[in-house]
């Protein structure tokens, strides 16, 4: 399974990284009506991005599958995350702009199916397996769901984004403490931030958040403009995505630094 990255540390802190992914099955991308907009809603340049994770100690899951293929961050039965709101499904039939992404017809039940259990299974059993392991060694962990998405989509929400987005199911997915921690550190940067706004946390930050058993689940919805440029208008193949600049990001990278290590120093009390 070379589309599953995986790189194993010690500390209690789990990185995921679930919408990074541009890589298209030869047969599902004659599918598409093209690459492009099958890769337009990528979290852009995110695990470059927290390339510093892995100096810290922490555990990193990625797959590098194309959101568009199936979302593993969605919840596989079906159900919507946020029911009477637009959003795209376990396998995407639009993008986040309401643009069809598939030529002639979308996928059925059983094609659902099989890239679940080709894509999805596998990436949330090497989650699932990293998780446990770290919590037997530390009796605590901190699952952090690193994403990001576009300023500007209207079809979504209204208005540009504040630039930290922190999920945490309302509060049920992880101590109050860990929320704290996090919001203490995105209010001393430059940036701004909400808390449980309109991306309260995925279906991995909801399913693996037991923080009663010591599993305490935090998601980073990040708006672009905070680490690259993102245009306000409608992308197209020419505006988007903009290239990554070390330079650029690296502000934000020093907040998303202390970030973290304020994610492992709450893990380790």
């Amino acid at each position: 399974m070379d589309w599953l990255e995986l790189h194993r540390g010690d500390a209690p802190l789990v990185v995921s990284f679930p919408h990074t992914g541009t890589e298209i099955p030869a047969d599902v991308e004659t599918q598409f009506v093209s690459p492009w907009l099958a890769r337009k809603d990528a979290d852009w340049w995110i695990h470059r991005l927290y390339g510093f994770a892995r100096e810290l100690g922490a555990t990193t899951v990625r797959t590098a599958i194309s959101r568009s293929v199936i979302d593993v961050n969605r919840d596989p039965s079906g159900a919507s995350l946020y029911p009477g709101q637009a959003t795209t499904e376990l396998c995407p039939t639009t993008t986040f702009d309401g643009e069809p992404l598939y030529r002639n017809g979308e996928p059925d039940g059983a094609e659902i199916a099989r890239r679940g259990k080709t894509y999805f299974e596998p990436y949330h059993a090497a989650l699932a397996a990293e998780i446990e392991r770290l919590r037997q060694l530390h009796g605590k962990v901190v699952l952090y769901e690193a994403h990001s998405i576009r300023s500007v989509i209207p079809r979504l929400f209204d208005g540009p984004l504040p630039i930290f987005n922190l999920g945490a199911n309302s509060g049920a997915s992880c101590d109050d403490r860990l929320t704290a921690v996090v919001e203490a550190v995105c209010d001393a940067s430059p940036f701004s931030r909400v808390t449980n706004g309109r991306f309260k946390g995925g279906w991995t930050t909801r399913h693996y958040g037991q923080p009663q058993d010591g599993v305490h689940a935090i998601q980073m919805e990040l708006a672009c403009r905070g680490y690259m440029d993102d245009p306000a208008e409608t992308p197209t193949p020419s505006t988007w995505p903009a290239p990554y600049s070390e330079l650029q990001a690296a502000p934000m990278r020093a907040v998303l630094t202390d970030v973290l290590k304020a994610c492992l120093a709450f893990a380790k009390a």
